[in-house]
């Protein structure tokens, strides 16, 4: 019996098909066709290499490029959500429209916050998760992170527990000191907080399940709460009135800003190095 297609990698597999042969028709190579796009080569590369998923604008340019009414755009579009696991799906597009995000985590760094180094790390203790859909859910949380650098970003509160400085992730020290500092950069950006619970606070109640809750200017929130299932969202206004009582709890546990930002260099040079 044939192996079972996983129609997640054969969207971004037919994107990346798609490029390469329109690039090749052209006769341009990789940089060339960076250059009309005003990308780099290597975000080319990366997707023609399945290792990033295209955003709409990247998809747009290639369109215009290549004089095709629509085809990467309407492409793309089957990529939104993908290749994420079933359960966040439903929250990606929540998350991707969001004017703020409310995020708590005890033991690892949140996805939008992680390197690709880290990332990977976490990632590849999926169980039999194979290699070529290892760099697609890789390259798709890094792709998330791209909403941080909009013209309008959300604003980002992550109230992270001690633990996550000091837990080791990656066979080598230079992953954790390498997303520490990552921490530490994104901390000073104006739309992003990065607050401590330091192990001195003892038992707290964010140590029950990491979650996130996405805000709207027009809407209601919307959560998603890790569970031993991979996950769940929640629309129920008052399970998700509980969740951000629980957010605002966990803060009051925290360091101020500064004194976060400073643990965490702190932990990345002495630790780390």
């Amino acid at each position: 019996m044939p192996a079972k297609r996983d129609p997640d990698r054969s969207a971004l597999a037919l994107f990346a098909d798609e490029l390469r042969a329109a690039r090749e028709r052209a006769g341009l190579t990789q940089d060339e066709l960076a250059g009309q796009l005003n990308y780099s080569g290597t975000l080319v590369a990366m997707v023609e290499s399945l290792k990033r998923v295209p955003q709409a604008d990247f998809a747009g340019r290639l369109d215009a490029a290549f004089g095709t009414t629509g085809t990467f755009a309407r492409l793309q579009e089957r990529l939104r959500a993908l290749p994420f696991t079933a359960s966040f799906r439903p929250f990606a597009a929540f998350e991707e429209t969001a004017t703020a995000l409310r995020t708590a985590e005890h033991a690892l760094v949140p996805g939008l916050l992680q390197t690709p180094d880290y990332a990977r790390a976490v990632l590849a203790t999926v169980p039999n998760i194979a290699p070529g859909d290892l760099d697609e859910r890789v390259a798709a949380r890094l792709a998330r992170q791209a909403i941080l650098d909009r013209d309008d970003p959300p604003l980002l509160w992550a109230v992270l527990d001690e633990a996550v400085l000091h837990r080791p992730i990656g066979d080598d020290p230079t992953v954790m000191h390498g997303q520490l500092l990552h921490l530490a950069d994104t901390a000073a950006r104006r739309n992003v907080t990065i607050e401590i619970i330091p192990y001195a606070a003892g038992g707290h109640i964010g140590l029950l399940g990491a979650f996130v809750v996405a805000e709207f200017g027009d809407a209601p929130s919307v959560a998603y709460l890790e569970t031993a299932a991979d996950g769940q969202t929640v629309e129920d206004a008052p399970t998700v009135a509980a969740v951000v009582l629980k957010f605002d709890t966990l803060r009051s546990e925290a360091l101020p800003r500064r004194a976060s930002r400073e643990l965490i260099m702190k932990v990345a040079e002495n630790e780390w190095t």
